[in-house]
């Protein structure tokens, strides 16, 4: 049902209803800003609007601009331009730019080109490019259009250097890799531990019950939605299976009614707080879903520790995270501290501190047990600021290792928690991230991600044969809706606290509520068991041998793979089927937890009939 401000998106097996709201606000508002900035500047003597020109795409951006600069300097008559005189008009460029009356002029454009293209309705249009323009014309005049970048393009690099996104590595110690390890399940009666998993909870401040569910809006169930047709139902009491958030009494409801799957050790929370109304939403609105939704979980687990992850949706702009060299009001400085300040009571002093600084931190939080927490917008392709330096941003991978080896020499055990998941990040974040999983793939006893609102897995294997799997990342389900899904949440049941405890993930369990059940006249929301892992996949345990076999039992078994598709989408799967390439595009992604890496899937499934290479990764429906 193609509507404003939905596309297709790729790879990901789409199921109609999926809709990429940030990716119609997010990486193609970036790519009007583009063609608005061109238009802009067309009083100077020179006008460089490339029609492949895309701020945010795959990562093979670098490859296609420079198989595109020849074309670029025929086609617009720069063969005899110098290198001095490039430098001087980009830097001239720069100048204007920065100037307020740029900005606003650049701002104007691309809001009619939105409009004109019809990206999303007038007032979106507008709402979102004034809510962007400030950050993209700062960092396009700091990337792209730097003349060191630009004249490296255009005149090659005796004049300047392009390398944006390029390949960069991290450094791992010179430390001997101990032999691998392969993990055991613990002895019958370990203690176990229950870890409430929370992710994705997008609460909608401007939910409205008995609103228009399928509006023009890229949002809807909300006060600005209007009344729905007359031959349609509006928005549900508690949630809709529409592309709407959720309002907080369905998020009370959750945390009220957490009995029957508790008691919980601790909290796991990988963000994403806020609604996806991110064409409107100003940092007061994004500080008070913290404050709110943060209360709320406070509230309803008492003195059970919570350990949070940043979300891409905290921030605003959305996906607008800068590294720590970008100072001053762009900077993510009033977010951070918002969270050290909310967080407290969880956290450590060192955790808060490199919180404040990166969004990121490690604890102890039982002996002989490492907990990271990543701020994987630092990895993300739709963090625009990584067009300046994606080089590592905040050096947090490098800190990761650093963590790793010190948890290794002290023969402590590892979990890692973040929000986006390792296989839908920029090629060299993933790769260098894949290649530390690999190093450390003894300490580490657990991964743990969002993101995706999906259930779904990543498997990391050995990189040299790519046939040992040795680490698997869970991706548990969203509690919101977006984009017609029933809520729920997931619990991990954990080898428990005692010495020698391997710290593994034994099992896990999802929980769901029922919307069309709870919105049922007179109904109270009950929020039930969906499933156990073990017991609905017949897996021996969940260790990554496990969920490699379960991916190759499903390529033959197709009534196996019917249900996990409907347990993919939270008991609430899509009307169309998932035929044949549907369904080898689904099992490659749970094979793929480096992005960009075709070739890992063809040679794990090098007799399947796989669909085409850029469907091998899929993308979030909703980065």
């Amino acid at each position: 049902m193609p509507r404003h401000g939905v596309s297709s998106g790729q790879g990901r097996p789409r199921s109609g209803r999926e809709q990429t709201l940030d990716r119609s606000l997010g990486t193609p508002s970036l790519r009007l800003l583009w063609m608005g900035l061109a238009l802009a500047l067309s009083d100077s003597q020179v006008l460089w609007a490339p029609a492949g020109a895309h701020p945010l795409p795959a990562q093979g951006l670098p490859a296609k601009f420079i198989r595109l600069a020849p074309q670029l300097r025929e086609g617009f008559s720069w063969w005899n331009l110098t290198c001095p005189a490039c430098k001087g008009l980009f830097t001239a460029i720069d100048i204007r730019l920065r100037n307020e009356a740029s900005v606003a002029q650049v701002g104007s454009m691309a809001i009619k080109m939105c409009t004109l293209l019809k990206i999303a309705p007038p007032a979106v249009c507008q709402s979102a490019v004034q809510l962007f323009q400030d950050d993209m014309v700062e960092v396009w005049t700091r990337s792209v259009l730097s003349p060191s970048e630009a004249c490296g393009l255009l005149l090659g690099s005796s004049c300047g250097h392009w390398d944006i996104f390029s390949s960069w590595n991290i450094s791992l110690p010179a430390v001997p890799k101990p032999l691998p390890q392969p993990p055991e399940p613990p002895a019958p009666g370990s203690p176990v531990s229950r870890v409430l998993f929370l992710t994705d909870l997008h609460w909608d401040q401007s939910y409205l019950e008995g609103t228009d569910p399928n509006c023009e809006n890229p949002l809807c169930c909300r006060q600005d939605s209007g009344p729905p047709p007359a031959s349609r139902p509006g928005a549900g009491y508690w949630g809709e299976y529409s592309k709407c958030d959720l309002p907080l009494r369905t998020l009370e409801s959750l945390l009220s009614g957490l009995g029957p799957a508790g008691p919980f050790d601790m909290v796991y929370w990988t963000g994403d707080i806020p609604a996806h109304n991110i064409w409107q939403q100003s940092r007061q609105d994004q500080l008070r879903a913290l404050t709110t939704v943060t209360d709320l979980v406070k509230k309803f687990l008492g003195p059970v520790p919570v350990y949070p992850a940043v979300g891409n949706h905290e921030s605003t702009p959305v996906n607008s995270f800068p590294p720590p060299f970008i100072e001053g009001n762009q900077s993510s400085h009033w977010l951070y501290e918002a969270m050290a300040k909310a967080w407290e009571p969880w956290l450590p002093a060192e955790a808060l501190r490199t919180l404040r600084i990166g969004g990121f931190y490690a604890l102890s939080p039982r002996p002989g047990l490492r907990l990271i927490s990543l701020n994987m917008n630092f990895c993300s392709r739709e963090n625009f600021w990584l067009l300046i330096n994606s080089t590592d941003p905040a050096g947090q991978l490098q800190w990761l290792v650093g963590e790793l080896q010190a948890a290794e020499d002290r023969g402590d055990k590892v979990h890692i928690i973040g929000h986006i998941p390792p296989g839908h990040c920029l090629k060299s974040w993933s790769w260098n991230y894949y290649r530390i999983v690999e190093r450390y793939e003894n300490t580490l006893a657990g991964q743990f991600f969002g993101h995706t609102h999906v259930d779904e897995f990543e498997i990391f294997y050995d990189e040299e044969t790519l046939s040992r799997p040795l680490s698997v990342a869970f991706l548990a389900p969203s509690a919101t809706t977006y984009i017609s899904l029933n809520p729920g949440y997931r619990v991990y049941q954990i080898d428990g606290n005692y010495s020698g405890s391997s710290h593994l993930v034994l099992d896990h369990e999802t929980y769901i509520l029922n919307l069309t059940q709870a919105n049922e006249p007179g109904a109270t929301p009950h929020w039930q068991l969906l499933y156990r892992a073990r017991e609905t996949y017949g897996l021996p345990n969940v260790l990554p041998a496990a969920w490699h076999d379960l991916v190759y039992r499903m390529r033959s078994d197709t009534q196996l793979f019917q249900t996990f598709w409907f347990l993919y989408h939270k008991g609430h799967p899509p009307s169309e089927p998932c035929g044949t390439p549907c369904r080898l595009a689904t099992l490659c992604a749970q094979l793929s937890a480096r992005s960009d890496s075709p070739a890992l899937c063809r040679h794990l499934m090098p007799d399947a009939n796989l669909p085409p290479v850029q469907s091998l990764r899929p993308r979030p429906p909703l980065c």
